[in-house]
């Protein structure tokens, strides 16, 4: 398995509908700028995630376009001080399948793709 460091990746850090939360980790070169078109703040503004500092949380919700997917947390992660080393965005959520799997596609949508199995630790 060959990882590609110009590729952003996301997957399901927790294991699926189990927990009444669920973690979604995006990692990569795009990591920040997907999150900036689909994350605001709880006050309805957009966050400049490149502008805050790492190890950081913010409370807002994800959309896509004008609806609502859901109410989360965002933990960010600047590199090279991260658990891959790249920039990364964990993404605290609702632990419905449904929503986990709502927010994986509105990720692909905007440019990330599926983690391969282990490829977040390689």
């Amino acid at each position: 398995m060959k990882n590609n460091l110009s590729e952003t990746i996301c997957a399901l850090s927790t294991p699926a509908g189990t927990g009444a939360i669920a973690v979604i980790r995006i990692s990569g070169p795009e990591a920040f700028a997907i999150l900036q078109q689909i994350f605001e703040t709880s006050k309805g503004r957009q966050l400049e995630i490149t502008k805050v500092k790492s190890h950081t949380l913010h409370f807002g919700i994800l959309k896509d376009k004008e609806t609502l997917i859901d109410e989360v947390l965002i933990s960010v992660f600047k590199k090279p001080h991260s658990y891959t080393t790249e920039d990364t965005v964990e993404i605290s959520c609702h632990g419905s399948v449904y929503i986990q799997q709502q927010i994986l596609q509105l990720l692909y949508k905007w440019g990330a793709r599926p983690a391969l199995a282990g490829e977040f630790t390689m």
